[in-house]
């Protein structure tokens, strides 16, 4: 059991066989199927050129779930620097904002979205990787505008994503909440977290450190069947650790008939140890250990099975024995 609020992560994953129209209509009845169970937001991570996830933007994303719920909080997980001038990030996310007054999140990333070269550089117009400095000025610039030039109303709440120590200290020196992508990274969750609260200065979007850590989580019934629903994943996950990006998500049967390679079943085997994957009892104790580990303030879950309905269920089995807080 544990008392902090629990968000969701949604990737939009395209199941083999099924059109990108039907990933959007189950992205809206996932917000208002989280959001009937109480779930305290909902971010929206920007990816481009896969067919394993769908191509669509956060922004739109978070205006289409906004205009179809009431209460749950909205945004990017995250809205990528690098390929969006600052400016534009901050009209789009000021007028949200001001839409949906205190429903509105805006997490800021650094990476590509993308293995692919080429489409990174049409993302950015031909301009080549982003330096440090640069990427520090785009995510000041974002903010900068929200007050000095947007300025509608109300702000949406800005968060940092983080998946090293030094985006941690970027989070930390421009005071910003930061969410942690233990689920991407899980190696790299305890030094960035010291460094994190280490070297934390309050600014006006943040008194103190505050964090969200982001677990991949699938909770069944029976491990084996959380076994069976992150097969596809794992395939995904396999295909990543041989240098394959263009992997389909598969379904269920295909994953299971899968042939992993016994140095692929290892690597998996070693990441989902640091995940929360299981029954209601063995996902709960894994993720009370680990907000008793990160001292986290919210933990956001990330689900990529292919079924809406088991999604979704599994959602519901760890809202209903974590005792978790209510959204706030």
């Amino acid at each position: 059991m544990f008392d902090i609020p629990l968000s969701a992560l949604e990737v939009a994953m395209v199941q083999t066989g099924a059109r990108a129209a039907d990933t959007l209509r189950d992205t809206a009845a996932f917000a208002q199927g989280l959001e009937r169970l109480g779930y305290h937001r909902i971010w929206y991570a920007e990816h481009h050129h896969s067919p394993a996830i769908g191509a669509f933007p956060p922004v739109l994303l978070t205006a289409h779930a906004a205009a179809l719920t009431s209460a749950i909080r909205l945004g990017s997980g995250g809205v990528l620097a690098p390929n969006h001038a600052p400016l534009t990030l901050a009209e789009q996310f000021g007028t949200l904002a001001a839409l949906h007054p205190d429903r509105i999140d805006l997490g800021i990333g650094r990476g590509p979205g993308t293995f692919d070269e080429s489409i990174a550089r049409a993302l950015r117009r031909g301009a080549g990787p982003t330096t440090d400095a640069e990427y520090e000025n785009d995510v000041s610039a974002t903010l900068s505008f929200l007050v000095d030039e947007v300025a509608l109303g109300p702000l949406p709440e800005p968060w940092l994503l983080a998946s090293s120590p030094a985006g941690a200290a970027l989070a930390a020196r421009l005071g910003l909440p930061v969410a942690v992508a233990h689920h991407i990274r899980p190696d790299n969750t305890q030094a960035l977290l010291e460094r994190y609260r280490a070297e934390f200065t309050p600014s006006r979007w943040c008194e103190r450190p505050r964090v969200l850590l982001c677990v991949e989580t699938v909770c069944a019934e029976t491990a084996e069947e959380a076994a069976w629903r992150i097969g596809p994943m794992d395939v995904v996950k396999a295909g990543l650790l041989k240098g394959l990006s263009e992997i389909p998500f598969p379904t269920p049967a295909e994953a299971a008939a899968h042939p992993f390679t016994k140095e692929e079943r290892r690597a998996l085997a070693a990441f989902r140890a640091q995940q929360a994957v299981g029954t209601p009892e063995m996902v709960i104790h894994r993720l009370s250990e680990l907000i008793d580990k990160t001292r986290a303030d919210e933990l956001m879950l990330t689900t990529p099975v292919y079924d809406l309905g088991d999604r979704i269920r599994s959602y519901e089995l760890i809202k209903k024995y974590s005792g978790a807080t209510a959204a706030s």
